[in-house]
């Protein structure tokens, strides 16, 4: 550990005097010296995201590990890393290699994140993690807290935060734009994998496949084709649903632009559901109380081929999207028509110019950031993670919601101490159990 800490400290303070914060104006930053110290990477999960993520640790620096539960896709990865090492659990490659180290990729299952970005950042190492940020809320807040804990650079893979159509939109709605915010609607074309699923028969385990490590820190269940490659979203032993995977990119903008923390209540109804697999379609309710510069704000999500009322988005140019946001003030609206929120229209607002902070690129503020540049806009601690304890809650008011076109129970939730109001029903969808030689650090 000490090799590791030390090569840290020769990474920040070489890079210290060379890395420009990057400002209003959007000043292009410029490389140090230090650009020839290279960052060394481990890529957890290198299929599907984790191809991209690789990719961009690859162009960052120097990939020396990659790790991946199927054996195809860790060879096809290793065509392109030739000198990595190659691992199939990544507490084995963080065990042997921790000291050749200084920062990880995470792009695994959503159930195994918070095992993975733990144990890295619990050695000192930094961490990019696709989004959700975790399977869990007690996850999402104790990622922020042990980066704090440990002095790492952070950030979590919603690449639409470094888009600066997203950035001065939030500016033009804490600006004034539309007024103050009284309503958020978010929709989403996903699940674009099956849900409601009853029935999933066990199957031979394909050779290739590290079946243990891909069921991590998760309940044992056998194999089955239903949940391995990508159809483990809609189980939710593993994934996170329609809101998982797209909340952390469509709701972002308005999470930034409205300042959508700590929500003091949801409530979900749904297509119903066996607590197995995430349901057909959810409509979610947040409500979020005033705060120093605005009302309260109620949120809706809708996925599953649900959609806000046609008269809400009455002015908007629709096209064929799916997917999109409407930000509703007192005074105007403010629509984005896709999942990313950097493209979007006034309607009936005030635009101006407006000063926000550009990016020199999403896996850039994390490369830059660990050779002492500022920290990512998205990190877990005061970014990444509050949102996704706010997504993830809507996840719990879904699990209360399991009977069929029935609002489920209005949760009553206290964000500070992460408990649920009332009643302890809840508990073990808050703060996990973790299967034996698994755990969060």
């Amino acid at each position: 550990m000490a090799h590791s800490s030390s090569r840290r400290s020769f990474l920040k303070t070489t890079a210290a005097t060379g890395v420009c914060v990057w400002a209003a104006g959007g000043i292009a930053p410029r490389e140090s010296r230090a650009a020839n110290e290279k960052i060394q990477f481990a890529c957890i999960g290198v299929g599907g995201k984790g191809a991209s993520d690789s990719a961009d640790a690859g162009q960052a620096g120097e990939v020396v590990a990659i790790c991946d539960v199927d054996g195809d896709t860790l060879n096809k990865a290793a065509e392109r890393f030739q000198s990595a090492e190659k691992f199939s659990d990544f507490r084995e490659m963080l065990d042997k290699l921790g000291d050749k180290i200084d920062a990880v990729t995470v792009s695994t299952p959503d159930h195994t994140h918070a095992a993975a970005a733990s144990m890295a950042m619990s050695m000192g190492k930094h961490c990019f993690c696709q989004k959700p940020l975790t399977h869990s809320i007690f996850e999402a807040r104790r990622l922020g807290e042990l980066a704090k804990e440990k002095g790492v650079q952070t950030q979590m893979g919603n690449q639409g935060t470094a888009e600066n159509g997203v950035r001065r939109a939030a500016a033009l709605i804490k600006a004034g734009a539309i007024g103050s915010p009284k309503e958020v609607h978010v929709w989403t074309n996903r699940p674009v994998w099956p849900q409601g699923v009853v029935a999933t028969p066990a199957e031979a385990v394909p050779a290739m496949l590290n079946w243990d490590a891909f069921i991590g820190p998760a309940k044992f269940r056998e194999y089955s084709s239903a949940y391995h490659p990508f159809k483990w979203r809609g189980f939710w032993d593993f994934g996170t649903g329609a809101l998982g995977d797209m909340a952390c990119h469509t709701m972002n903008m308005p999470y930034m632009g409205v300042d959508l923390k700590d929500p003091i209540s949801v409530q979900a109804t749904t297509a119903g559901h066996n607590k197995n697999t995430y349901p057909a379609y959810s409509v979610i309710r947040f409500e979020f109380p005033a705060n120093d510069w605005r009302g309260p704000v109620e949120l809706y999500w809708y996925d599953g081929g649900k959609l806000p009322k046609p008269e809400l988005l009455s002015g908007a140019t629709l096209g064929s999207n799916a997917s999109g946001c409407l930000i509703v003030g007192d005074k105007g609206k403010l629509y984005s028509p896709n999942d990313y929120g950097a493209e979007f229209e006034l309607i009936g607002g005030e635009d101006s110019a407006v000063k926000f902070q550009r990016s020199p690129g999403h896996f850039r503020e994390f490369a830059m950031a660990i050779k002492g540049g500022p920290a990512p806009r998205s990190n877990f601690a005061e970014y990444a993670g509050p949102l996704t304890e706010v997504i993830l809650l809507g996840n719990l008011a879904v699990w209360a919601a399991d009977a069929t076109d029935v609002e489920g129970p209005k949760v009553e939730w206290d964000a500070k101490n992460l408990k649920v109001i009332g009643t302890n029903e809840f508990d073990s969808i808050v703060k996990h159990e973790y299967r034996e030689g698994w755990k969060l650090f």
